[in-house]
């Protein structure tokens, strides 16, 4: 078992500046500098979306910070080194390398994804297991069950929202199943799960 890992930085993600220009920082709720504000309860009130959908046209209401195609994004390859070389960071940088910290400063993290026979679509896996850095990498038994550590104090609501035609009764299941999972393993909780024909129509609705 490993101990004494350093905590990951707090410093704004640099992918910040990669999502948004400057005007849409603040329009997304970010001041000038990059840095969000804290809510009256003293935790800054975020939302996270991982999506596959490169032109992004669903309002979002609040402050937020989007992860979608910009660029090749690399797989994780379980080199360990988001753990134990740059603790909360990948070592791969490509553009996704702060997704963990990113994960970090959320209190909501929401999925938009194709539905992939009950799961989630290749790009939006590969931002989440680029994202193992959020988690600490000793175990805790958690509702009798093995997980990893929470690295940081933060604790994330999950809510998904998967597109696709012909999504069975089985996928919905499946979908339902792996989104409880997830929030076992990040000690969050589930918000929403919700399913839809077209992307398009969550274009009528605010996350």
């Amino acid at each position: 078992m490993i101990h004494g890992f350093i905590p990951a930085s707090n410093e704004p993600s640099a992918v910040l500046a990669r999502v948004y220009d400057s005007d849409e920082r603040t329009q997304a709720g970010a001041g000038d500098d990059g840095v969000y504000r804290e809510n009256e309860e003293g935790r800054t009130a975020m939302k996270l979306i991982i999506t596959d959908i490169e032109d992004f046209r669903i309002p979002v209401e609040g402050t937020y910070e989007i992860i979608k195609p910009q660029g090749e994004i690399h797989p994780c390859i379980g080199c360990f080194g988001c753990w134990v070389k740059t603790p909360g960071k990948c070592v791969i940088r490509d553009g996704y390398e702060n997704t963990g910290i990113q994960m970090s400063r959320c209190t909501e993290l929401i999925f938009v994804s194709r539905c992939c026979y009950g799961s989630f679509s290749p790009f939006v896996k590969t931002v989440q297991d680029r994202a193992i850095s959020y988690l600490h990498p000793d175990f805790v038994l958690r509702k009798g069950e093995m997980h990893h550590k929470r690295r940081y104090q933060n604790r994330i609501a999950l809510s998904a929202y998967f597109y696709g035609e012909d999504i069975t009764d089985t996928e919905k299941e499946t979908a339902q199943k792996l989104m409880e999972a997830n929030a076992d393993n990040y000690d969050g909780t589930v918000k929403q799960i919700s399913f839809y024909t077209d992307a398009r129509e969550l274009e009528d609705m605010t996350l």
